[in-house]
């Protein structure tokens, strides 16, 4: 079992590392990409800054805890574009029988599927972390901080992979599996206090954005035993729901007998 994470781990970050590289032939699109996502995510700011040059408070949320919520935010988004950007097409690759390809390697058809690099989630995770900064960091901060963006951006996959996966039974249903998925980030941005009690269901089942973001906020403003247990409980769930889900539906899937050549 160790032995197969360790293999799992090692083609993830070998694959990755090939695709870095192969993206960053062209260094000045690369780093262009990452400098104008950073451009893009600090536009959004102003307008908090002009709601706080306003009001000291929102909800119980100051203007403090919404910059922790955009840092976390960018930062889980940034992960997961920037390491598993399949996962955000996977629908279109079962449909389109694109699978054919990664079902006769020896490594996990999953893992397979889902990687891929985006330029430009790099400048989401550094954005994160620049966020951070002006909030203030302790070591406490920092390393909470890493450790949810990368938790929250395999979380942010696994509902990716979960939506996807239901074209397995449902048929090409991408533009819904966008939908869905890109409600984690909308909502994340905003203070979950603003939202009624029927959202907040949502928030912690369809829409899992409370452990994406909002209970890792939390955690970084104050520490909670209780919310450090729930936030691993969620976890666990999360991953096995999508890894449960694409595992039936694998069984499912019929070839396309496309020949296709991963490079």
């Amino acid at each position: 079992m160790l032995m197969e994470v360790k293999n799992l781990l090692k083609i993830t970050f070998l694959s990755t590392k090939y695709a870095i590289m192969k993206e960053m032939e062209n260094k000045v699109s690369f780093f262009m990409n990452v400098f104008f996502m950073i451009l893009n995510n600090a536009s959004f700011l102003l307008v908090w800054i002009v709601i706080y040059s306003l009001k000291d408070n929102i909800n119980g949320y100051s203007f403090n805890t919404v910059l922790l919520l955009w840092a976390i935010g960018s930062g889980t988004y940034g992960v997961s574009h920037a390491f598993f950007k399949g996962a955000y097409s996977l629908s279109t690759t079962v449909v389109d029988g694109k699978l054919d390809a990664f079902l006769v390697m020896p490594k996990s058809v999953l893992i397979q599927s889902i990687l891929g690099v985006s330029p430009s989630a790099f400048g989401d995770i550094l954005y994160g972390y620049i966020v951070l900064a002006i909030t203030g960091i302790t070591p406490y901060k920092l390393l909470m901080f890493t450790l949810f963006i990368i938790l929250g951006g395999i979380l942010q996959t696994c509902v990716a992979i979960f939506y996807g996966s239901l074209s397995f039974w449902l048929g090409k249903v991408d533009q819904f599996a966008d939908t869905f998925t890109s409600l984690v980030d909308m909502f994340g941005t905003y203070p979950d206090s603003i939202f009624n009690r029927f959202i907040h269901i949502i928030f912690f089942t369809i829409v899992p954005v409370a452990f994406i973001i909002f209970i890792p906020v939390k955690l970084l403003v104050e520490f909670n035993i209780y919310n450090i247990l729930l936030l691993l409980v969620g976890a666990i769930i999360i991953i096995l729901i999508a890894c449960i889900t694409f595992k039936r539906g694998l069984k499912r899937y019929s070839s396309s007998n496309l020949m296709i050549a991963r490079l």
